[in-house]
């Protein structure tokens, strides 16, 4: 057996912590994952870097903020030179290996240009940049989905991939997933695209939620089936032919992320009228954010854009369709890794691979009547889950520590014995937990930059929030106000306390630790190469 231990990352997509079984969820059924969590560690107060794929994917990868690693938005890829904790890894002597979706790099159409984000700025010459690489051409062009359509063969990238020695690529959301999954769907169906999208959905009477479909896509085709059967090939190789070296293997599911599309039998699975509304569905705080209250009266007025990636307010109906369709993808994710977990077993290899299980960010499902996420800090946007499993020290384990998923590097790295680059932003909260030792960080930072016209503003939405002692407090650039809650008199954040006079004392020392976290993850990389 390696000296060093085997690694299996499992992420989900766009899977809040509290649509898991483990997390106190009564209906949904996650045995798989739950079983992970009565042999490991469960952190109950995981948060995002950032509440958006692409960014918090980048920010795992590289231990590191969106500001300082430069992914602050989807469409910014992350520069081809950055060190990853995954090249770190794979310089230890790990096999490292990705499948399913990566979004390290642009999935959909063209990159984002200046003039997109800032329409009213005069169109030509397009405003400088700060750098010169654009990060634009064909080595940028490895994720996009429109090339992998045309052409399902398409050769991958050059590897190592920021980092990865393997790289099976299935990105995007749905049965519209593309990469090498479009090649190995056409080897198993004549006509593939016939099994895609809503105009080939099957019937599915009384449904009628925004962005949800019967998908005609079975079971056995479907990219949750590809991911985890392509991980299990991973796993098998590597051990005949590498089987005296450790791997690190991330397992990246597309689902749960809308649309709303569960395959065969997973469709059915949950009744819409077992699902319960969110505790906040139909609270209106009168401190809310406009950001909120217009999108209430879209809803109201029949103007709810729903179909698209951004937030809108759903009716009750479709709030619990929605949730009961998302559930169905998690049990079908939820099955796939059991058959991970297996293969481990069979191999033998379980006693030296630890297994982690997190997700990218969550979606609001309801929450205040919302759907989907961006520009909103509500828990089920922002806490996800994060378990931690390792055969050396099993047994069920719960802490309270606020972890953060920029946190995830140093926890590997920490683990395989690999000391972390300068500038890694990470903390081991794997450690601390166990040990009781204290962190040196009191509260978790969140960022989000919205670019482009974003709920109502041109120039986009720049958002901040800062957790500690279960309190969080946001602040949006250009606008008035913020948000105060406290998350333990008030666990479903229906009373913001920013006005309130019995709170300005707690906002003030929120406000001073948020602004030192912000000085504390300003970039110590790279290294001055010169002192007087």
């Amino acid at each position: 057996m390696p000296r060093q231990p085997n690694f299996l990352l499992v992420s989900t997509d766009q899977h809040r912590a509290d649509h898991l079984g483990c997390y106190g969820n009564p209906t949904v059924r996650t045995l798989a994952i739950d079983t992970l969590a009565s042999r490991g560690l469960t952190f109950d107060n995981f948060f995002v870097a950032c509440p958006i794929c692409m960014p918090n994917r980048v920010a795992i990868l590289t231990g590191r903020m969106p500001t300082t690693n430069g992914t602050r938005h989807n469409g910014i890829p992350l520069e081809l030179d950055a060190v990853t904790f995954v090249d770190q890894l794979r310089d230890a002597g790990y096999h490292t290996g990705l499948v399913g979706k990566a979004h390290f790099q642009n999935i959909t159409g063209r990159p984002l240009k200046q003039r997109d984000i800032f329409p009213g700025d005069p169109p030509a010459p397009r405003k400088g940049d700060a750098h010169r690489l654009e990060r634009t051409g064909s080595e940028y062009q490895a994720e996009l989905m429109p090339l992998w359509r045309e052409d399902p063969n398409r050769p991958g990238p050059a590897t190592p991939y920021y980092g990865y020695d393997f790289v099976r690529f299935a990105n995007g959301h749905s049965d519209h997933v593309q990469g090498h999954y479009t090649g190995w769907l056409a080897e198993r169906h004549g006509d593939p695209d016939s099994l895609r999208g809503v105009l080939n959905a099957l019937a599915s009477p009384g449904s009628d939620a925004p962005q949800a479909w019967r998908t005609a896509m079975p079971e056995a085709l479907y990219p949750t089936t590809y991911i985890a059967e392509t991980c299990k090939d991973f796993i098998a190789a590597h051990m005949a032919a590498h089987g005296n070296e450790p791997f690190f293997l991330h397992c990246s599911f597309t689902d749960p992320h809308h649309p709303f599309t569960p395959p065969g039998r997973y469709f059915d699975m949950y009744d819409p009228a077992d699902i319960p509304l969110p505790a906040s569905f139909g609270h209106v705080d009168p401190e809310e954010p406009d950001l909120l209250s217009k999108l209430r009266a879209d809803l109201a007025d029949g103007r709810a854009n729903n179909t698209g990636p951004y937030p809108f307010c759903a009716t009750a109906d479709q709030v619990r369709q929605i949730t009961a369709l998302t559930y169905g993808m998690i049990s079908m994710v939820d099955d796939a890794i059991a058959g991970l977990l297996d293969q481990l077993d069979e191999l033998g290899i379980r006693d030296n691979t630890v297994v982690i299980f997190t997700s990218d960010h969550g979606d609001f499902m309801g929450d205040h009547g919302l759907m989907l996420k961006h520009g909103l800090h509500y828990d089920g946007v922002v806490r996800v889950p994060f378990i931690w499993v390792d055969p050396v020290v099993e047994g069920v384990q719960r802490t309270d520590i606020h972890g953060s998923s920029v946190d995830i590097s140093a926890c590997v790295l920490a683990r395989a014995s690999v000391a972390p680059v300068n500038g890694n932003q990470g903390i081991d909260v794997v450690s601390a937990a166990r040990s009781g030792a204290a962190i040196p960080r009191p509260g978790v930072l969140i960022e989000e930059d919205e670019l482009g016209a974003h709920l109502g503003r041109e120039q986009g939405l720049r958002t901040r929030s800062y957790i500690q002692d279960n309190w969080r407090l946001t602040l949006w650039q250009g606008m008035e106000g913020g948000e105060l809650f406290d998350r333990n008199a008030d666990p479903h954040e229906m009373h913001n306390l920013w006005r309130d006079p019995n709170s300005s004392s707690i906002k003030a020392r929120m406000t001073e630790a948020m602004l030192r976290e912000t000085i504390r993850l300003t970039d110590t990389s790279p290294y001055a190469t010169h002192v007087a």
